[in-house]
């Protein structure tokens, strides 16, 4: 799967703001932060108070109680989760787990539940969609670049998804950034009469008409992308909420999704 060439730069910046909040906190809590970690709302106002303390304009787009007494889940634009005591004290960056018969990543049953959430707002007019042939027996909503070679191999295969009664449905996410000639080209795709043909078009390094309109979703499919952890292309949500990386070969999609083959 392609990364972004500013990907790297990107998880630098965030990994030096979340060390500068983890010794920020220690050093809070060191000297004699008092909160009655039993009570909520005065837990989630005081975790809110310490992370704006240190960084007046950190993008916290959630703040709530975790499944753990005393641990707040604090969830970022860009998908980032991380778990801070109530006391100030302590934090956690990453995925939380609950131990029962087997494991369960509560961090990601939370996720599906926004993934769900925020494709639904968007418009099926926003989306260049390459229905399945027949019985529609499952759809996929996946983040694409034109350049992307992964993205035009899985292309390549579009009418065997299809064949199999997968829909397809493609949201812009152009990896080198909306300034790039590929987010221009994509921009010309969903500006064009023919959104379909001009994808695949684009797909097989054939020109396509350069356009522009001023409802071309590409800038917003972009930061939606980046919400949900899209990384890199293509990025494909099931209509269930979950996310699978990469490339996959439509046959075991279809297995993926619990279709019979």
């Amino acid at each position: 799967m392609h990364k972004r060439s500013n990907q790297n730069v990107m998880a630098y910046s965030r990994r030096t703001d979340i060390l500068f909040i983890v010794l920020t906190l220690m050093f809070s809590a060191a000297h004699g932060a008092d909160v009655k970690a039993n009570a909520d709302e005065e837990g989630l106002d005081h975790v809110v108070a310490k992370l704006l303390a240190i960084r007046p304009g950190l993008p916290i787009e959630s703040i709530y109680p975790a499944a753990v007494d005393g641990l707040y889940g604090v969830d970022f634009p860009d998908g980032t989760t991380m778990y801070v005591t109530a006391d100030g004290a302590h934090m956690i960056v990453g995925d939380m787990y609950a131990i029962g018969d087997d494991l369960s990543n509560v961090t990601e049953q939370r996720r599906v539940v926004q993934r769900m959430t925020l494709m639904d707002q968007v418009a099926l007019a926003d989306m260049v969609i390459f229905p399945a042939k027949g019985e529609r027996r499952a759809v996929v909503n996946i983040f694409t670049d034109v350049d992307c070679g992964y993205c035009r191999k899985l292309h390549n295969e579009i009418d065997q998804y299809a064949e199999l009664g997968i829909e397809v449905r493609y949201l812009a996410y152009p990896r080198e950034g909306l300034e790039s000639d590929t987010a221009s080209t994509m921009r010309s795709v969903w500006c064009s009469s023919d959104p379909s043909t001009a994808m695949t078009r684009a797909k097989n390094s054939q020109r396509i008409a350069q356009r522009e309109c001023p409802t071309d979703p590409v800038d917003e499919q972009f930061a939606l992308g980046q919400r949900l952890g899209v990384s890199g292309t293509p990025s494909i949500i099931t209509d269930s909420g979950e996310m699978f990386p990469g490339y996959i070969p439509a046959p075991q999609l279809a297995q993926r999704l619990g279709l019979s083959l």
